[in-house]
């Protein structure tokens, strides 16, 4: 049954023939053309980045006018590690198409700042965070993390001790640049269940092993005198007993009638209680 959409969605255009008409404008430059979930990505030659870009925006049929995104992916297994993906947008067709190139680490991608001056600032994103070099861009330079850091945060392989970090030192009053220590043991787990029996005691578990006599904690030790024994004088002498009315406070026993109306059912005491009511007088 045909979707009917509503009449303030934008409509858009299919995306049948839309791999055709790439791979005849792009021609050797396409390695791969694969759509899933109902988008379609091109692979291109990295050097060939710029024509590419160039057709997908100018060709008839495919119109990808804007550059919406430059997203680098990091595959640290591969010779070229990197993927550079650019997503683009045709505003009048509304639709996207994601073209794709690898490189690795020391190998530039050629900018596309003469297509779409707004990929400046996307490609100084990517190198910052990814360490991809892009030729041809006229300011690559350190951005999000523009404050003397070294390295690139979102290498899968990143070291997380031993760059420099960034911050206000409330003694010095001022900002200083320290080498990255972070002293908990992310990095030394045993892997472990509780029930398989580590050979370590993690804070708290020292009260549930007996320890020495005299130790602070609760739990007996072995071979530890009894408490009786070792404090004898806190035996008492004689039992505490209540033996009669004045040690306990107590009064004196009811009579027998008032202990047997107490005893009496609920629905007993409200019978007894009607019936105990005087009649009203005939006029």
């Amino acid at each position: 049954m045909a979707v009917q959409l509503a009449t303030h969605v934008p409509k858009m255009a299919s995306d049948a023939g839309v791999t055709d008409a790439a791979r005849k404008a792009l021609g050797d430059s396409l390695l791969d053309a694969v759509e899933h979930v109902g988008e379609i990505t091109l692979t291109v030659q990295r050097d060939a980045i710029v024509d590419v870009c160039r057709a997908l925006r100018d060709t008839p049929g495919l119109e990808y006018q804007q550059l919406m995104e430059i997203a680098g992916v990091d595959y640290p297994e591969r010779p070229e590690r990197f993927d550079v993906n650019y997503c683009l947008l045709s505003l009048t067709r509304n639709r996207r198409i994601k073209v794709k190139v690898t490189t690795d680490e020391a190998t530039p991608v050629p900018s596309v700042t003469g297509l779409w001056p707004v990929a400046g600032w996307l490609e100084r994103e990517v190198f910052d965070m990814y360490g991809v070099p892009f030729s041809g861009n006229p300011d690559l330079r350190r951005i999000l993390t523009d404050y003397g850091f070294e390295g690139h945060p979102f290498r899968k392989d990143f070291p997380l001790t031993g760059h420099v970090e960034l911050r206000y030192s409330e003694a010095e009053k001022r900002v200083v640049y320290e080498p990255v220590s972070l002293p908990q043991d992310f990095r030394t787990f045993d892997f472990l269940m509780p029930w398989e029996g580590p050979e370590y005691h993690l804070p708290g578990d020292e009260k549930a092993t007996a320890e020495a006599a005299g130790a602070p904690s609760p739990a007996p030790a072995p071979n530890a005198p009894s408490p009786k024994s070792a404090n004898p004088k806190a035996e008492a002498k004689t039992p505490k007993t209540t033996e009669t009315p004045a040690q306990t406070g107590g009064g004196t026993p009811a009579d027998a009638q008032a202990t047997k109306e107490a005893r009496k059912p609920r629905a007993a005491k409200a019978a007894s209680e009607v019936s105990k009511k005087p009649k009203a007088k005939k006029p």
